[in-house]
């Protein structure tokens, strides 16, 4: 597979759904940007206009751990600016500076839309595809595996590889992120706890991940958690995010292909699973396991290499899109 040629993304946004972003009455697409060192909270409003949550409304607080368990004051946020959407896409196209709070999205660096969580669990096995190329049964109860929130990566940022590792691979994911705390949560009310989903790129070290037995260190590589471009609220998406057709894409060449209805454990069960022996905390993410297709398990294995461009897309949500490069220890 050959890479990309000279494709590179201002924003870190990557290809998009060809659907519009945004409907009136509809979902809204939760972002984190940078303005010089600090994150802020904000929001898509399409694929070239976005909208600072803190410079739109000081009062709210300045990240999404806390806004997420009440979504109505952003949504309040949405609905008051969102009519001067074609005002701001025109003054963008034209090359014009966009006042405040709204955004140019093609000029601002996207970061990974929730800054270190509390926890990022991962399921492995999750998906029946993904079973059956490693010739095993279906699991009976999900398999839990952690990945250090330092792992996080920015859309478009790149996927750091050491010399020495050889056997990395990626895995394209559907994650859910919890808006609502809650401990040992009834599975019919798991989706009271949902603030939204988005795309994930389970990064593994294979090589760690097999000789320790057990996943954390090979799932943990610094730049080894793409995620985003952004956090899609449910009510854009099916019930549970079921039904959705999930890509991953290496240098333009499809390695997975599927659809959420493939998942084993769906969403609401893995949430009321979960919760029974932790807390999910506001911007927990879980990642809800990859499809079949993975670099390991092909004949002959393949495994990412400098140069890559590995694209994660989830019907509904976007494209998560990062280059891989080589990482050298500073001297």
């Amino acid at each position: 597979m050959e890479p990309h040629k000279g494709r590179e993304f201002a924003s870190g946004l990557s290809h998009m759904d060809a659907r519009p972003l945004v409907h009136h009455n509809c979902g809204m697409k939760l972002i984190t940007t940078t303005q010089g060192l600090d994150p802020r909270p904000g929001l898509a409003l399409s694929e070239t206009v976005g909208l600072d949550l803190s410079a739109a409304d000081p009062s709210l607080p300045t990240n999404w751990h806390a806004l997420l368990p009440d979504l109505s004051r952003v949504r309040a946020v949405f609905d008051s600016h969102i009519d001067r959407l074609d005002e701001m896409e025109s003054l963008a196209g034209a090359g014009e500076n966009l006042p405040l709070p709204y955004l140019d999205l093609t000029r601002t660096r996207l970061l990974a839309p929730i800054i270190l969580p509390s926890k990022i669990i991962a399921v492995g096995l999750n998906y029946r595809d993904h079973a059956e190329e490693q010739n095993k049964k279906l699991p009976e109860k999900p398999l839990l595996f952690s990945k250090a929130t330092t792992c996080l990566q920015a859309p478009g940022l790149p996927i750091e590889l050491p010399e020495e590792l050889q056997q990395v691979d990626a895995e394209g994911e559907l994650a859910v992120v919890i808006g609502k705390p809650g401990r040992a949560i009834a599975r019919e009310n798991a989706r009271e706890h949902i603030a939204g989903y988005t795309c994930f790129n389970d990064v593994s070290d294979r090589e760690a991940q097999y000789s320790d037995k057990q996943f954390f260190r090979g799932k943990s590589i610094d730049t080894g958690g793409p995620c985003g471009p952004w956090i899609v609220t449910p009510d854009e998406l099916p019930d549970l995010a079921g039904g959705l057709e999930i890509t991953c894409r290496w240098n333009g060449e499809i390695m997975q292909q599927s659809n959420t209805d493939q998942l084993i454990f769906p969403v609401d069960f893995l949430i009321s699973y979960i919760s029974r022996n932790m807390t999910l905390l506001p911007g927990d993410i879980i990642s809800t396991g990859t499809p079949g297709g993975v670099g390991v398990f092909r004949d002959p294995q393949v495994f990412l290499k400098p140069g890559d461009i590995v694209e994660v897309t989830v019907e509904g949500i976007g494209t998560l899109s990062n280059p891989v490069t080589r990482w050298v220890h500073p001297s």
